[in-house]
């Protein structure tokens, strides 16, 4: 079985610690070439990572004989586009959370993939850690009896970058689709659907108190499954202290755990209280990566596809359509 021979676009800090290595450590995997806009950070990256090739044009990455499956790890905007070029050139596409700008470039992904036959990934890699992997078990043994309903609520600090005016993609609604919402709240609102079945409604509000940056910093918003199971959320990035906490609850217990922090999951039910301490590995995405290269294989599939991260958009848009203050 020879390995996959991957690509990546946008070699910037995600792929330092928790993908790029991650590629290359995956069994039946290796990363053979690295590109960016500006090439010396490309052959900088390609030189401290061992990769031995780099471009600073991704049209040669893609079209590259010796290139099977393209990770694209560029923000938002050019997710879409990418994606279409690489589906295009008949290779699989793994691309970084939030899956695009909005709904519709996610839909235009998927056609893009399903009409070249290549399959599409998406970095909600929480689906493949061992910790979240265990909150799905004590779920599916009915640990906490039918679930009724979960509550998100997170709140941090603004960050002295964004106090001091400092420019950051994240904030720029051009450039991330929406604020840090956008970004770190999509992780959350998969892993829910992943854990509780798929949105069937949303609907939300979205401020911008602090006025730091022209998108929200303030969500609140519910979306309610197939299966009527109700989850609400409040994330705010203009707070005292910070918190992130999610709570599980159904008719015979919950289930209580951090999105972000290596925090115990906690498990309260009739037997009582128990903890489980799973903390998460160095290169954060191999696990889901291994799960990716397994189905390139034809030997396992992966957990996260278009689709699903297609939905995590679809719920963001239907939270912050509705803009207050």
């Amino acid at each position: 079985m020879s390995d996959i021979r991957w690509g990546i676009i946008g070699c910037g800090n995600v792929t330092e610690i928790k993908s790029g290595p991650a590629l290359q450590n995956a069994k039946g995997s290796c990363l053979v070439a690295v590109m960016r806009r500006d090439g010396k950070l490309a052959e900088d990256y390609a030189q401290r990572h061992n990769v031995g090739k780099w471009y600073d044009d991704a049209d040669k990455l893609i079209h590259a004989p010796d290139i099977d499956a393209i990770y694209i790890a560029t923000p938002p905007s050019s997710h879409k586009d990418y994606t279409i070029a690489a589906a295009n050139a008949g290779k699989p596409v793994y691309v970084e959370k939030p899956m695009a700008l909005n709904y519709d470039e996610c839909k235009e992904m998927i056609h893009g993939c399903e009409a070249n036959k290549v399959p599409l990934f998406v970095a909600y890699y929480r689906r493949a850690l061992p910790r979240f992997i265990k909150v799905k078990s004590l779920l599916n043994e009915g640990a906490i009896g039918k679930v009724r309903f979960a509550n998100v609520l997170y709140y941090r600090k603004p960050s002295q970058g964004d106090l001091d005016g400092v420019e950051n993609w994240r904030v720029d609604l051009n450039v991330a689709g929406g604020g840090y919402f956008y970004d770190l709240a999509s992780h959350s609102i998969n892993i829910l659907q992943f854990f509780l079945g798929e949105a069937k409604s949303a609907k939300g509000y979205s401020s911008n108190q602090n006025r730091l940056y022209e998108v929200e910093d303030i969500v609140s918003g519910l979306f309610i499954t197939e299966n009527d199971i109700h989850v609400s959320f409040i994330w705010n990035f203009n707070a005292y202290g910070s918190f992130d906490n999610t709570e599980i609850v159904g008719d015979k217990g919950k289930i209580t755990f951090s999105t972000f922090a290596d925090n115990p999951i906690i498990l309260e039910n009739d037997l009582g209280k128990q903890e489980f301490i799973i903390e998460n590995t160095q290169h954060i995405q191999q696990p889901l990566i291994q799960t990716i290269v397994d189905e390139l294989h034809g030997i396992g599939q992966c957990p996260s596809k278009g689709l699903a991260a297609a939905k995590t958009n679809w719920i963001m848009e239907n939270t912050v359509q509705t803009i207050s203050g």
